[in-house]
């Protein structure tokens, strides 16, 4: 298998496969393909296998991609970013915001992880399920924006913005911490909580969140009544279903 990024603020990556080479991806990821290339869509190892993907941000189906004879492939994201390709080892790990999944060899297992602790998936940005996959193999993840790689030495801590995390080594933790200074919090528009993450470890972060980008969108789109402002409606219904889901929690322990 041999591959090709291209582009600039909306990449594509355009694959050479060998005959009887094959690879995966999230369903509507394909942008064009050879005519040798044989395509099935399947749950991708049962039911079960599908709902859990579909809780980290996919979709219930994959679709394999298999080389009869040599040919061509080529997947694009549906957003402007950054196609980051990522070679891991036998057992090596990666911890991937959702919907970061693009496609990947056979041999890379795409699953599911949980937040350890429960401030981080209410307040810093991630959500209580990620994407994880894990090598052997090559896989090619979608980040939003311009990409900056940082390697954090032990102890070594970042404090980042909700939403520009795009994807870590599962060495690095993640947590919360309260902004600091009332006017900071009232005024400073960066919220209450703000993500910690320590090393070791190296960490992929996005310029651009998506959350970011359609807010901005929405100032400009019409409300009922001929005006502009939906982001703000945007925000609202955000902060509300962050708080429906701290009551919500709170009435389910009760």
């Amino acid at each position: 298998m041999r591959y090709e990024v291209t582009g600039t603020t909306m990449q594509t990556v355009s694959i050479d496969l060998a005959q009887g080479e094959s690879l995966y991806s999230q369903t509507a990821s394909m942008a064009w393909m050879s005519p040798s290339i044989r395509m099935d869509t399947h749950t991708g190892g049962g039911i079960f296998a599908g709902l859990k993907r579909a809780m980290g941000g996919g979709g219930l189906f994959i679709t394999e991609f298999t080389a009869e004879g040599a040919g061509n492939i080529a997947f694009a994201p549906r957003f402007p970013g950054q196609i980051v390709p990522v070679t891991l080892g036998p057992g090596q790990k990666l911890v991937c915001r959702k919907e970061t999944f693009l496609c990947a060899e056979k041999t890379v297992e795409l699953d599911i992880t949980f937040q350890q602790r429960l401030g981080a998936g209410f307040f810093a940005g991630e959500g209580f399920i990620l994407q994880t996959v894990t090598g052997p193999g090559t896989v090619f993840l979608d980040l939003s924006g311009e990409v900056v790689e940082k390697t954090l030495a032990p102890g070594e801590q970042l404090l980042v913005h909700a939403g520009h995390v795009g994807m870590q080594e599962p060495s690095v933790d993640i947590d919360i911490k309260m902004m600091r200074g009332f006017r900071n919090v009232l005024f400073g528009g960066e919220g209450l909580f703000i993500a910690t993450l320590t090393g070791p470890g190296k960490i992929w972060l996005q310029s651009m969140p998506i959350m970011n980008l359609a807010e901005e969108i929405g100032r400009y789109l019409p409300l009922g009544n001929g005006e502009r402002g939906g982001g703000s409606m945007l925000r609202a219904g955000a902060g509300a279903a962050v708080v429906g889901g701290i009551l919500g929690s709170m009435i389910g322990e009760s």
